[in-house]
């Protein structure tokens, strides 16, 4: 059973597994004890292990080869922001740490349940087992995979409720009214286009001979070829396992420019309607895109409370987030050990206080 390999490599991408383990023990073949990992961060109850941080930083250094670094560029680059890394994975366990103080497990236990049964009809399967089997039959870990889904919706939850709920309901009308009056080519309604595609895989083949294949294609529809023709024989964009192509011809819908992806966005900027793209990298294939409609952007502009709170919470998001972070930091117990502390300390900005709180738990615990 073949799975999609977009969904899956994005959750694996974007979330990290978590080890919520001490550091670890062996017994050697004589029987003495030896350490076979060691703790970079104490957060609380909780330690960051040095495996976990090899881990992670294996992982950057596979984003950033994706990226088009080399893997010497890529290596240097990730030893070069290992402080930040590990600032980043203090973050993460202070958020963690923060979601079972909120009672949150089981409702982020219900919404990964969810997203497997999501996943599952996505791939024309039809039971979480079944899902799981194929998983394993891909070299994926099931186990794993609902561990990452379940940290990374844990944190996101955290914030949504401990900070953008806070700042979207903050606002008074009169602030509201005010952004908006200052802020009114944010509320016009923007320029729309409707797109098709022909997508070519590159999973499993040759990355260039697919390219040269895309440029081909091309070259026919810019020639006069039919797109709904090419489409139906050529792309491979599939749903529940079937070619999407044959009933659908390649159309992907309407969207708002302003929501479309970065890349997709400067490929279509200049394109009139009836013409088609270039060939575009990305979710593991090329993509070509037909522009089929454009629509103007509304020339006024439109008030709707929900819409502006939404823009007020997106533009002070990220500066409350960091200043809520900072406080987890402020209130919690963190040491680094002494092989990291030099370069991670100053990325903490912990308070006064908080140091010293820090440095009183560690003497206690020594004496």
């Amino acid at each position: 059973m073949r799975l999609k390999s977009l969904s899956l490599a994005t959750m694996m991408l974007f979330a990290t597994v978590l080890i919520g383990a001490n550091s670890r023990t062996a017994i050697a073949q004589e029987g003495e004890m030896q350490v076979i990992d060691e703790v970079v961060v104490q957060v609380n109850d909780d330690v960051i292990t040095l495996s976990r941080l090899k881990k992670e930083t294996k992982e950057r250094i596979e984003a950033l080869k994706q990226n088009g670094m080399s893997e010497q560029e890529a290596i240097a680059e990730a030893t070069k922001k290992q402080a930040e890394l590990i600032a980043i994975l203090i973050n993460e366990q202070l958020l963690l740490q923060k979601g079972k103080e909120l009672d949150l497990a089981s409702e982020i236990e219900a919404a990964v349940n969810n997203r497997m049964l999501e996943i599952a009809r996505e791939q024309g399967i039809t039971s979480i087992e079944k899902l799981d089997q194929a998983l394993r039959e891909n070299k994926m870990d099931p186990v794993q995979i609902r561990a990452t889904m379940r940290a990374e919706m844990m944190k996101q939850a955290v914030m949504q409720q401990e900070v953008d709920r806070h700042l979207y309901f903050g606002f008074s009308t009169d602030e509201v009214k005010k952004y908006f009056e200052a802020h009114k080519d944010q509320f016009r309604k923007p320029e729309g286009i409707s797109l098709s595609e022909i997508f070519l895989v590159t999973e499993n083949k040759d990355d260039a001979a697919v390219k040269a294949r895309a440029i081909e294609l091309v070259a026919q529809l810019r020639a006069g070829a039919d797109f709904a023709a090419l489409a139906a024989s050529n792309s491979e964009r599939e749903k529940n396992n079937q070619r999407t192509a044959p009933q659908d011809h390649g159309k992907v819908g309407t969207f708002e420019v302003p929501s479309l992806r970065e890349d997709i966005a400067a490929a279509v900027k200049d394109i009139k309607v009836g013409g088609v793209t270039d060939p575009i990298k990305g979710g593991g294939g090329y993509q070509i895109l037909r522009v089929d409609e454009r629509t103007p952007a509304g020339a006024a502009a439109t008030f709707n409370e929900n819409q502006v709170r939404e823009a007020m919470m997106i533009e002070r998001q990220p500066k409350e987030r960091e200043a809520y972070l900072q406080k987890l930091r402020n209130e919690a117990f963190i040491k680094v050990s002494d092989s990291y502390r030099a370069s991670v300390e100053p990325l903490l900005k912990l308070s006064t206080r908080a140091s010293a709180k820090s440095t009183e738990k560690t003497d206690k615990k020594k004496n």
